[in-house]
């Protein structure tokens, strides 16, 4: 039996561990304590080399998600540039264009182009410009002529007609004709600030002294042909520039002796 406060033998008594084993809160003998962080996911202990390659993985991952999302953006940026310098392109280039074609590109041969008129009254056509369109230091004058293959009576029919579907509306002023004695169709008009004079007349020959000169009866047959055809001119003035609209409103008539003809008849004898 043993005496009070001894256990069973074999036993130890309270307060005493059995052999090799440490008291409560302290470190057993032989066995080292795990470290804070050094154990894996199954609880073993980690090896110290490969958590520090687990942490520069981790590093490098996040290094390149941020690398690539900096090239994402700047990517990004330049798109949104090249989209802004499209645009400025595109709405500069209009106008530019606009205004290089109106600078180059004058409004009055514009509409005399325009004109709707039968094909045998629009056969070579040339052009003539002086001044400046803007009228700085002059205005812009403009001369136009237009060969035609049928009589003035017929040729002028037909470019009156043009003229007022343009909406050329007729102007009787004073020296309109500028002179006495014009032969064929002279008539004057207006349109906004532009002022036309037109005048359809016979065709002048090119060799005119050639074919008359006098000939004898051995060489008639050689004699130049007649000329056919008429010949349209236009002549067009900015209005600020025509000293026309100085002068009080005439009748269509030039010089006040009345000797020649109205503007819109034709001379007896021409394109009959």
């Amino acid at each position: 039996m043993g005496g009070p406060g001894m256990g069973a033998p074999g036993m130890n008594p309270p307060g005493m561990n059995a052999p090799g084993m440490a008291p409560p809160g302290m470190p057993q003998q032989g066995i080292p304590e795990p470290r804070p962080g050094m154990s894996g996911p199954d609880g073993r202990p980690q090896p110290r080399g490969a958590r520090a390659g687990l942490q520069a993985g981790m590093g490098a991952i996040r290094g390149a998600r941020s690398e690539l999302r900096k090239q994402m953006r700047e990517q990004q940026r330049l798109r949104m540039l090249t989209l802004m310098a499209v645009i400025i392109t595109v709405l500069g280039a209009l106008p530019l264009f606009l205004v290089v074609r109106a600078a180059t590109k004058d409004p009055v041969f514009t509409s005399l182009n325009s004109l709707e008129v039968p094909a045998w009254a629009a056969g070579q056509t040339t052009d003539e410009v002086s001044g400046s369109r803007w009228c700085i230091i002059e205005c812009r004058y403009r001369e136009r002529d237009v060969a035609s293959e049928k009589s003035p009576d017929e040729t002028n029919a037909a470019y009156v007609q043009a003229l007022e579907s343009s909406g050329w509306v007729r102007w009787k002023v004073a020296n309109c004709p500028p002179a006495k004695g014009v032969s064929g169709h002279y008539t004057c008009w207006r349109r906004d600030e532009y002022t036309l004079d037109l005048w359809v007349r016979d065709n002048p020959c090119a060799n005119e002294l050639l074919s008359n000169r006098p000939t004898t009866n051995a060489d008639q047959s050689q004699a130049a042909p007649q000329c056919k055809g008429s010949l349209v001119s236009f002549k067009v003035y900015n209005a600020i520039a025509d000293d026309r609209l100085n002068q009080p409103p005439g009748d269509g008539s030039a010089p006040p002796d009345g000797n020649a003809p109205p503007a819109d008849a034709p001379v007896p004898g021409i394109g009959s």
